[in-house]
């Protein structure tokens, strides 16, 4: 099929491990999936870049909860009180921890998905492919489906 039935998706990752990044961006490259990610360092890169790309947003922001500064949940208040601008960004909460308080706090606060970050390589193959394979338009969050481990 042509480029134009499968338009390249644009996503962030905003994780302030690097490690993280680059590990994320292997685990696109290797799925040759056809997808530009952008990567930034904390939460303020994050809002930042946002409100600079107000032309070409994200469909997704694969969001790590602990982070100096703006962490991933003052990140998360900060997009969904902007709502007109952002409402249709998918945000991924990502964190090595499953607490239950984080999971009930990032579904309250209007994430997407909580994802634990996976220990293994193709774990996050399989998380990122699945992720960028949902059909949004027919996606409807529930607490049943909202934690990815």
């Amino acid at each position: 099929m042509s480029k134009l039935n499968h338009p390249q998706k644009f996503v962030f990752i905003a994780d302030d491990d690097e490690d993280d990044r680059m590990l994320f961006f292997d685990a696109v490259t290797d799925l040759n999936l056809p997808v530009e990610v952008k990567a930034l360092e904390d939460g303020q890169q994050l809002l930042n870049a946002l409100y600079d790309s107000l032309r070409r947003l994200p469909e997704i922001i694969f969001l790590d909860i602990n982070m100096p500064g703006k962490n991933g949940f003052d990140c998360l208040e900060e997009i969904r009180a902007a709502d007109d601008y952002f409402k249709d960004i998918r945000i991924i909460m990502l964190s090595t921890s499953g607490s239950r308080s984080h999971i009930e706090l990032s579904y309250k606060m209007g994430a997407d998905f909580y994802a634990i970050k996976p220990s293994t390589f193709q774990g996050l193959k399989n998380l990122i492919a699945n992720l960028l394979g949902t059909d949004w338009a027919l996606f409807t969050k529930s607490e049943k489906n909202f934690l990815l481990a």
